[in-house]
């Protein structure tokens, strides 16, 4: 599993524990709403122990290899989630997922976090790859990866279904060789 990741602007992406359960929910639901127009999983993540859960299944997945997902720690307190949500060893490619407490926004948080996951993923994880989806509607999101020279690769058609509707997916990808040459 990986460890601390410092990204500079104060922020660190760190593994999460299980005392992170209760932060974890309470930003959560703090947020919800501005969660729940972009992501599927909000509305399934009621208390403590689905937080509790969702911490259990992101450590098996580092163990395992397939996966690996940071808190975002600023100022002393968890401001949100980025990481790898899938690792394919085989093809050496990766997909980055995030998400940031309105709070934390503006302050360039989540560009740094990408930054450093990308350094973590091209260099200790040997990655050739690494993919960022994000809604096509979602201007704030999409502008990481734009803003870090990834190519946008193609438009998924109604790739997610959100409450009653269906989102298109942006497509982004960042290749090793772009990466290093961007330095």
């Amino acid at each position: 599993m990986a460890g601390v990741l410092k990204a500079g602007r104060g922020l660190e992406l760190r593994p999460l524990n299980l005392r992170d359960a209760k932060a974890l929910f309470a930003l959560v639901e703090a947020n919800r709403e501005r969660l729940r127009r972009w992501l599927p999983w909000p509305d399934a993540n009621r208390c403590v122990l689905d937080s509790r859960a969702y911490i259990l299944r992101v450590r098996a997945h580092a163990r395992a290899g397939v996966g690996q997902s940071f808190g975002l720690c600023w100022k002393g307190a968890l401001v949100g989630i980025a990481g790898f949500v899938w690792i394919d060893v085989a093809n050496r490619s990766a997909g980055i997922g995030y998400w940031l407490a309105q709070e934390a926004e503006g302050h360039g948080l989540m560009t740094a976090a990408v930054q450093a996951l990308l350094k973590h993923g091209f260099h200790s994880l040997k990655l050739n790859r690494i993919e960022i989806r994000a809604g096509v509607r979602n201007g704030r999101s999409r502008a990481i990866p734009e803003r870090l020279g990834f190519r946008h690769e193609g438009t998924l058609r109604q790739a997610e279904c959100l409450a009653v509707r269906r989102v298109d997916h942006a497509v982004y990808g960042l290749l090793a060789e772009e990466w290093r040459a961007s330095r």
